[in-house]
């Protein structure tokens, strides 16, 4: 089993590339669950065709417990999509949230119920908090991939999510992967996306291109993967999918990867 945690700052292309990375690894016959750590909660809805997934916290507020089948939601090509949720706006703290949402799965048995071959954990990055920080410092994650760009702001996340991973690296936590770089076409991108991966000690795992198919199937709802298969997006998205598997540990164990 993989537990591969795939961080970023908000508005990167963090969502759209894990809800492909899924939908590739599905592809390959693998069983993946897609647990989203955004308080948007809009991790798995490419997979889900735009429906949207009962969030663990949601559903907790509401109705005071939760059972694994109100809130494990199959996705496309059998993929299992799970959303934390946040609080009200205005009402709590979203890093809160996540644990109570981590702790809830854990308790119900998730891992031992569906027994995924690989747990895609999409987290938002822009402040790498205790509770955002979950995947690492509790060890959920085996591996951190960064999603960023060319751009100050999200190379500047990048180097504080990578701070963070090395802070907890020393208890035997999640270790950090490499970056993805999902192109913006900014001048010399390459280079700079180079430049930080070498200040920050890590290497660039794949480049995706910046490219019209992933609005195009954003638009109506679907991954590249499910709405443009031939397309060359679709391949690269293949090819980072296989790449990241190849740098990730395989364990087996329970939620926390005992």
């Amino acid at each position: 089993m993989r537990r591969i945690a795939v961080y970023g700052k908000g508005g990167i292309g963090k969502s759209t590339t894990s809800a492909n990375i899924t939908a590739a690894m599905t592809e390959m016959g693998l069983k993946v669950m897609q647990i989203g750590c955004d308080p948007k909660s809009d991790s798995t809805r490419l997979l889900l065709g735009g429906r949207s997934c009962p969030t663990v916290l949601e559903t907790l507020r509401d109705r005071g417990s939760v059972d694994l089948d109100d809130v494990v939601v199959e996705g496309a090509g059998g993929c299992l999509c799970v959303e934390c949720g946040g609080p009200r706006p205005g009402t709590g703290c979203a890093g809160r949230g996540i644990i109570a949402a981590f702790e809830t799965l854990e308790r119900l048995g998730a891992v031992d119920r569906y027994r995924p071959d690989v747990i895609i954990y999409d987290v938002l990055g822009d402040v790498v908090c205790g509770g955002f920080a979950m995947p690492i410092r509790n060890g959920y994650a085996n591996d951190v991939f960064i999603v960023t760009s060319g751009e100050m702001m999200a190379l500047y996340a990048a180097s504080n999510i990578a701070e963070a991973v090395s802070n907890f690296s020393g208890d035997g936590y999640a270790r950090l992967g490499g970056v993805i770089q999902n192109s913006r076409n900014v001048a010399d991108e390459d280079a700079l996306v180079d430049r930080a991966c070498g200040e920050i000690g890590t290497e660039v795992v794949h480049r995706i291109a910046r490219d019209p198919s992933v609005q195009r199937c954003e638009a109506k709802l679907t991954t590249v993967i499910g709405g443009e298969p031939d397309s060359a997006q679709a391949e690269s998205y293949r090819e980072l999918a296989k790449k990241l598997l190849e740098r990730s540990e395989d364990r087996s164990g329970g939620m926390r990867g005992q």
